[in-house]
């Protein structure tokens, strides 16, 4: 029997608003934060390269796939029903997470903790677009865009304090108490709404999750085991047949899980691909660059917390600003700014990063975080508009998979190439075998400077080092190119697209 399904006594929209704004707070920082906690783990706990991937994928993987059917599901079921259930469930998976005893374990427990999310954020979003309209939705979906960032962007900086002062269990451990805090306000303050009824589409939702998961897992055995590698090959054709199978499937549903028809539109299409872009030039670097810092380069947890704080804190301010900036500009141009700083930023990183110490990144790092800010203020309010308000909750699942999802696949494979290149510029130093190079880099890429060290006892820590900040360089240069191409392709694809509410200033 579910508890949650009892009536409060009272509601405020406002409290509602601050119930899933906080889920949208803690859902990301279980991600960020958790992220830096791998190397921690990795000295904690023994396992393979993959194994230790697998605590940040197994969560995005399970957050990012089951978000369409979550979507659907809230419409049905009930979404502040679904909210509760899903923070409620979050709370509990964090427990699991806190009490593992191997990594196999809290492997587990963090895809559990993907699956509550998934409940939690598309039946939040689906409520507050059913509860408000025009310009108050508008500024409510730019405050919880703004929590969303909030969450990633801190994350970094509350696990290096909580890694020092309380030990790795802290760390994920703050996303659950945030978690608590939004399931108490929705159960007594979360209007409850229904969209039409549909019928849920099983068979879509599992080809969806098993294509998911089988890029995902190529991608974790890429950097590891080389392209030729037949668990890699295999993945790879996995992720092809699931894929058509996939299209297939919802060609055929009268109510499909996703609306393939959708991506015909123009301004469809670039709203999908702006948590995308945002993604490659911002969400990556709040885990690689910490996990380079840390386990590479050998800085404090707080000292690197510090540091990522430069890229976190225009996420604080700008994300609320740039809504009112689109209403005069034009939310394309102000996205295609933004992407067009952060690019910038990258490219300035990546030359810092050979000239001085990490500790003078801070410049780069900041305008990054200014220029990914601006568009993300704006993904969220753009992203309701594209379907009627009764299908909110499907709209809530198309954009947070394609954020989610393209977070997982995106880390998985920078983490894929990173580990490729660090593994070409120790090969000339050393006599060990590709296999032996690419676990070593392997390691490299996800921070475990010891088990690289052990693979490759002929070789200093100090070309190690080197090594990974080499291979750092020309991934900053290939990300700060592919943002800038992003920018020019949403610019032409959102055209002089504005924000919803700038049509009905007076609702």
């Amino acid at each position: 029997m579910c508890l949650f399904t009892l009536e409060p006594s009272r509601r405020d929209p406002r409290w509602g608003v601050l119930a899933v704004c906080l889920a949208a707070l803690a859902l990301p920082l279980s991600f960020s934060a958790g992220a830096v906690a791998v190397p921690a783990l990795g000295d904690r706990f023994q396992g393979s390269p993959a194994a230790l991937a697998w605590v940040t994928n197994a969560f995005l993987l399970s957050f990012g796939s089951l978000l369409l059917a979550a979507g659907g599901l809230a419409d049905r079921l009930g979404r502040r029903r679904l909210f509760l259930c899903g923070s409620g469930g979050f709370v509990l998976a964090t427990l699991a997470v806190c009490l593992a005893v191997d990594l196999r374990g809290l492997d587990l427990a963090r895809g559990a903790q993907g699956v509550a999310a998934a409940a939690a954020l598309s039946s939040g979003g689906a409520a507050l677009a059913q509860r408000f309209a025009g310009h108050a939705r508008t500024r409510v979906f730019a405050l919880m865009g703004t929590m969303f960032g909030v969450g990633l962007a801190l994350g970094p900086l509350l696990a290096g304090m909580l890694l020092q002062a309380l030990g790795w269990r802290s760390v994920f451990a703050s996303g659950g108490v945030l978690a608590l805090a939004a399931w108490a306000l929705a159960w007594r303050h979360l209007d409850e709404s229904r969209g039409e009824y549909v019928r849920l589409d099983v068979a879509g939702m599992i080809s969806f999750s098993l294509m998911l998961a089988a890029l995902t897992v190529a991608l974790l055995l890429l950097g590891e085991h080389g392209l030729r590698s037949p668990a890699v090959v295999g993945a790879l054709l996995a992720t092809a047949v699931l894929l058509v199978l996939f299209v297939r499937i919802e060609r055929r549903q009268r109510q499909p899980l996703l609306d393939l028809s959708l991506f015909a539109q123009r301004g469809f299409l670039g709203v999908q691909l702006l948590p995308v872009a945002t993604c490659l030039g911002y969400v990556v670097l709040l885990v690689v660059v910490p996990l380079h810092l840390l386990g590479v380069q050998a800085q404090s947890p707080l000292q690197v917390g510090l540091q990522m704080l430069a890229l976190s804190a225009p996420m604080l301010v700008l994300p609320m600003l740039a809504a009112g900036w689109a209403r005069r500009l034009g939310a394309a141009r102000l996205c295609t700014l933004g992407l067009a700083v952060c690019a910038v930023g990258l490219y300035l990183l990546s030359q810092r990063a050979l000239q001085v110490a990490p500790t003078q990144w801070w410049p780069a790092l900041l305008l990054i975080g200014a220029g990914t800010a601006l568009p993300w203020g704006l993904m969220d309010g753009l992203s309701v508009s594209v379907v009627p308000v009764q299908r909110a909750g499907m709209a809530a699942g198309i954009f947070g998979t394609v954020r989610v999802a393209g977070e997982g696949i995106a880390l998985a494979a920078v983490t894929a190439l990173l580990a490729t290149l660090v593994a070409q510029r120790l090969a000339p130093g050393s006599s060990a075998s590709p296999a032996t190079l690419g676990k070593a880099g392997a390691y490299l890429a996800t921070g475990s400077l010891a088990q690289a060290s052990v693979l490759l006892p002929g070789l200093p820590v100090e070309v190690l080092q080197q090594a990974s900040r080499d291979a750092l360089v020309w991934l900053l240069r290939g990300l700060a190119a592919l943002t800038a191409g992003s920018a020019l392709l949403i610019h032409a694809l959102l055209g002089r697209q504005r924000m919803p509410a700038a049509a009905t200033p007076d609702d």
